[in-house]
């Protein structure tokens, strides 16, 4: 499996410093103080989805070792035989993912365009149960900032496990 984003040492010397000033420009022209912003155009998150190669392995482990009531589960209407079903990940969201039985796919990837990783916030004391959890179930994870949990689910997508409440990371108001 290719090397992921989180396994590279980054940019170094005056590459990490062209990105640095780059990210400052943009954020300078782009980034509007709370009180300035437009309102956003969207409710939220309907569900994002992702894909399953076997659906009972992934109710087992969202809704059994993550804590993720499985919601809704029917046929996809994209695809004959295909499995569509969801878990509520809270405040209204979900997580839904999409069996495509007789497809011949390849293991997850980082590319461009796909998903890096799927952040997910949970109260500290459900944070820390899961955490335990997973330790008990043997799920490698790496355990970042004291808050965040970063581990691939059994089909390798990345999910973060972030105890900081809706709105903040580390501490810092990000909407």
């Amino acid at each position: 499996m290719a090397e992921s984003v989180q396994e590279k040492a980054g940019l170094r010397g005056a590459e990490r410093d062209a990105a640095t000033k780059r990210r400052e420009e943009i954020k300078a022209e782009h980034l509007h103080p709370r009180d300035g912003r437009a309102t956003s155009s969207a409710r939220g998150v309907h569900h994002v989805a992702l894909i399953s190669s076997d659906v009972l392995r992934t109710v087992e482990f969202y809704q059994d070792l993550l804590e993720f009531p499985l919601t809704e589960m029917f046929e996809n209407r994209d695809y004959g035989g295909s499995s569509h079903f969801f878990f509520d990940i809270g405040n209204g969201n979900a997580l839904a993912f999409f069996d495509l039985p007789g497809l011949d796919l390849t293991d997850y990837a980082e590319v461009l365009g796909g998903l890096h990783h799927l952040a997910i916030s949970m109260p500290p004391d459900r944070w820390q149960r899961v955490k335990d959890k997973l330790d008990d179930a043997g799920v490698e994870y790496a355990h970042v900032d004291g808050s965040s949990l970063y581990f691939r689910d059994p089909d390798g997508a990345r999910i973060e496990l972030i105890s900081d409440p809706l709105g903040e990371m580390y501490g810092n108001p990000v909407f």
